[in-house]
């Protein structure tokens, strides 16, 4: 009975502490990144804390007695057993400030257009993600490039911003999108002379290998995955030189620049779109969306005539409200300086809520494990 008595505290209290814990840890994050937009739309610094480590000792034990009975017993005596059972929790937090190289690595670097793609493809709306993670887009005009910002102050350049990633939502929602690295086929032609049969047994690692007995020469081939583009055509369906000449001018721009190519004759070529977006820091995001609750509002903009119908076009990326009082509606909420920063969805359907979401998505995908508790940690034994 003691045995089976400790064999059902023991996983009962655990499954309890985990799921304690884990919902200890999201709850902190969650407000601290409300927090920071909070400290963002003051014109404060942004500051996080995480829990890099958790490790908790458990002490299980029964003890067992006898005693005789309260009052006696008429005609003889015996004993009434005692049971019992205890468990003790010994926990040891680790939390470590994010600063020094770490901040600049996953808050001051821009996001990369491998993780905007990676999302994407989890489903996420192109219009929000968009409108989070990108600062600008760039489009070609002749010889160069005219920027336009995805800043409400930018007059001109945010509509045009607007429109053009509405313009990409509507062909996300009819399922005529692609978002896919170029795969680039590149030759090379080796005199037969040239190589040994070491040389030879190397390059059958790295390349397709073919004798041209034509021209006494090898003939090395090799399929490169190039960069990400935007599309409204399948990209595969180009000729290799054209796929070229897109690699060629996405290569001349950092990784968080997202290269786009809507071109007439395909669905939605109507707006034709060469250009590419400019993808945004961490930091960048969470300035945006605190600047944007008061100093530089966002506002409506409808989407160009010849996209046609959206199915949603909210006015704010991400609507936090400040309020002096606790609010009673809010989905999540978070206090600051006396004042109460919270969300909900009233009007806009899941909308914030999915906005949020991706707001915790992008913050973990900066965590990288190189970086992982190298910052000094502070160690909290409960």
């Amino acid at each position: 009975m003691l045995a089976g008595l400790t064999g059902c505290l023991s996983p009962y209290s655990l499954e309890k502490a985990v799921v304690a814990y884990d919902y200890a840890v999201t709850n902190t994050l969650v407000e601290q990144l409300l927090v920071n937009i909070a400290r963002a739309h003051h014109h404060q610094p942004v500051h996080f804390t995480g829990v890099s480590n958790i490790a908790a000792t458990f002490d299980f034990s029964v003890n067992a007695g006898a005693t005789p009975p309260l009052g006696g017993v008429d005609g003889g005596f015996s004993l009434a057993p005692l049971f019992g059972a205890s468990v003790s929790e010994n926990p040891t937090i680790s939390i470590a400030p994010i600063d020094g190289e770490e901040f600049t690595k996953r808050l001051l670097t821009p996001f990369q257009e491998s993780k905007l793609t990676l999302l994407l493809r989890q489903g996420v709306d192109i219009d929000l993600l968009l409108r989070l993670m990108a600062g600008e887009l760039r489009v070609f005009h002749g010889d160069g490039e005219i920027a336009y910002y995805n800043t409400p102050s930018d007059e001109t350049g945010y509509p045009k911003f607007r429109r053009a990633v509405l313009h990409l939502s509507r062909l996300q929602d009819t399922n005529q999108l692609y978002v896919e690295p170029l795969v680039i086929e590149r030759s090379w032609n080796i005199p037969f002379s040239s190589l040994s049969g070491e040389d030879f047994s190397i390059l059958e690692k790295e390349y397709q290998v073919t004798y041209d007995i034509s021209t006494n020469a090898y003939l090395l081939q090799k399929r490169i995955v190039g960069r990400i583009v935007i599309t409204n055509y399948d990209p595969d369906l180009l000729d290799p030189a054209e796929r070229l000449d897109l690699q060629k001018k996405a290569e001349r721009w950092p990784p968080n620049d997202l290269l786009i190519d809507i071109r007439p004759g395909f669905p939605g070529g109507e707006l034709p779109l060469q250009g590419d977006f400019r993808l945004r820091s961490f930091h960048a995001i969470l300035n945006f969306l605190g600047r944007t609750m008061e100093e530089e509002p966002e506002y409506h903009v409808d989407p160009d005539p010849l996209t046609g119908s959206v199915t949603e076009n909210p006015v704010r990326t991400f609507d936090i409200i400040e309020t002096e009082f606790p609010p009673e509606h809010a989905i999540l909420s978070a206090s600051y300086e006396g004042e109460y920063y919270s969300f909900g969805d009233r009007e806009n359907e899941s909308w914030n809520q999915e906005a949020f979401r991706l707001l915790y998505q992008l913050y973990q995908m900066t965590v990288t494990e190189e970086l992982k508790g190298a910052a000094p940690s502070i160690t909290i034994a409960k």
